[in-house]
């Protein structure tokens, strides 16, 4: 799913996080799972669509869809995930709505404490199915949520082969999480990845490089010719990737994957942890990338 600056103008009403960091994933009791759901004031779906007639109606280039709307993990507040739609795709946005429903915060509600990521690498350790490179006894693990037909995960790519290549304290995870709504060929590259993945990891890189390279000229109903042809090309046999990917389990896999990211609640592509710290692949520089992975690897120690 992609990032612009068009489609980030809610962002203007609070200052932006630096660095964006992933609450883990849930670890309360169902006890108080479910007294957190009765007490807390969700809005309705009325009055979150009139909110964001208020912010975005201006520009009737701009449609919105309602994903959700649940109790966060912070007490009291209400969390509303929306999925923006302009001229140059889509974007996932979160925010939250106080108590009172007078208020409505951008951002995210951050893991708290001297080990704040802790929970969402044990999550990862336990989840991650996906084809790796890098020593397998690193200090730092760096798992990558991408999406074959977003175009901001092409151009993160190159920054995180980098790393791949330079950075020996490193393992990178490639975890498949294709956006089917907004992206119509996604879910097959994600079936083809994981089943080259599963074969041989040298070829699986191979191929999502093609895939990102001949990205504007697949569409779904290529898909698949393409999607052979790139697999023969990284060294893997087509027929045999499409017959594997038609299979029942390499959907489970794909599904398992993408239940992984909405665990950590990723709504977006790239996403990437870093030790099970969140952010934003898209746009990162390398040198902040590294800084990141080196301050991880020294933290492990």
């Amino acid at each position: 799913m992609q990032h612009f600056s068009k489609l980030f103008l809610i962002s203007a009403l609070l200052p932006a996080l630096a660095v964006a960091q992933q609450k883990p994933a849930a670890t309360h009791s169902s006890q108080k799972a479910s007294t957190a759901k009765s007490t807390t004031n969700l809005p309705s779906e009325e009055t979150v669509n009139a909110f964001m007639q208020q912010m975005f109606g201006y520009d009737p280039s701009l449609s919105w869809k309602i994903t959700s709307i649940k109790p966060s993990e912070a007490e009291g507040l209400a969390e509303v995930d929306v999925t923006i739609q302009g001229q140059q795709g889509a974007q996932g946005q979160k925010f939250y709505v106080s108590p009172d429903g007078r208020h409505a915060v951008i951002g995210q509600v951050l893991p708290f404490g001297a080990h704040p990521f802790d929970a969402a690498r044990k999550e990862l350790e336990k989840g991650v199915n996906g084809p790796s490179r890098g020593p397998a006894n690193a200090p730092v693990t760096v798992v990558e949520f991408s999406d074959l037909q977003c175009p901001h995960c092409k151009e993160a790519q190159p920054t995180l082969d980098k790393l791949a290549a330079e950075d020996k304290d490193a393992r990178i995870v490639f975890q498949n999480f294709p956006i089917a709504k907004i992206h119509d060929w996604a879910m097959k590259g994600a079936e083809y990845a994981d089943c080259i993945g599963r074969s041989s990891s040298d070829a699986f890189w191979k191929f999502i490089e093609s895939v990102y390279g001949a990205q504007s000229d697949i569409t779904a109903a290529n898909a698949d010719e393409k999607l052979k042809g790139f697999a023969d090309a990284a060294g893997a046999n087509g027929n045999e990737v499409a017959a594997c990917a038609a299979k029942a389990d390499t959907e489970t896999r794909v599904q398992h994957s993408i239940d992984l990211g909405q665990a950590l609640e990723v709504n977006s592509t790239p996403t990437i942890f870093i030790n099970g710290r969140m952010l934003s692949a898209g746009g990162i520089p390398y040198e902040v990338l590294k800084k990141l992975v080196d301050f991880a690897a020294k933290e492990n120690q």
